[in-house]
């Protein structure tokens, strides 16, 4: 009976684990998902390196966007805690370039993550 008693309270700390992990992990994905991402008229914009952020709970970004003739040269991802850095930072930019516009679809399987580097550069861009 005390082995099965022991058993059972592990299966529960197991459960509870399991439930704070989910919540841990799914927690400001809400607010990543609605943020709105406001374009910017690079035209209007000197020359130079802007560095913005974002940084909503698990959410943390710098970058830096070079402006040069008008136009974005480039993205730089200074900071960065998301997982899935390497590919989906790698498409945006590519995205960004070819648009010359932050006003461009996420990348898709990686929406909320595609919303806080884009709201980095949005920001980075209205400083």
């Amino acid at each position: 009976m005390k082995v099965l008693k022991c058993i059972l309270i592990g299966f529960l700390v197991l459960i509870l684990i399991g439930v704070g992990g989910i919540a841990y992990l799914s927690r400001d994905l809400s607010e990543a998902d609605q943020l709105v991402i406001n374009n910017v008229d690079i035209t209007d914009m000197a020359d130079g390196i802007y560095y913005g952020e974002y940084e909503s709970g698990r959410f943390s970004n710098e970058v830096e966007v070079i402006i040069e003739n008008k136009r974005i040269q480039n993205v730089n991802w200074i900071k960065d805690v998301t997982f899935k850095r390497s590919d989906v930072t790698k498409e945006l930019t590519q995205k960004i370039l070819e648009e010359q516009s932050i006003n461009i679809d996420g990348i898709t399987g990686a929406t909320v993550t595609s919303n806080a580097y884009l709201k980095a550069i949005e920001n980075a861009l209205t400083k």
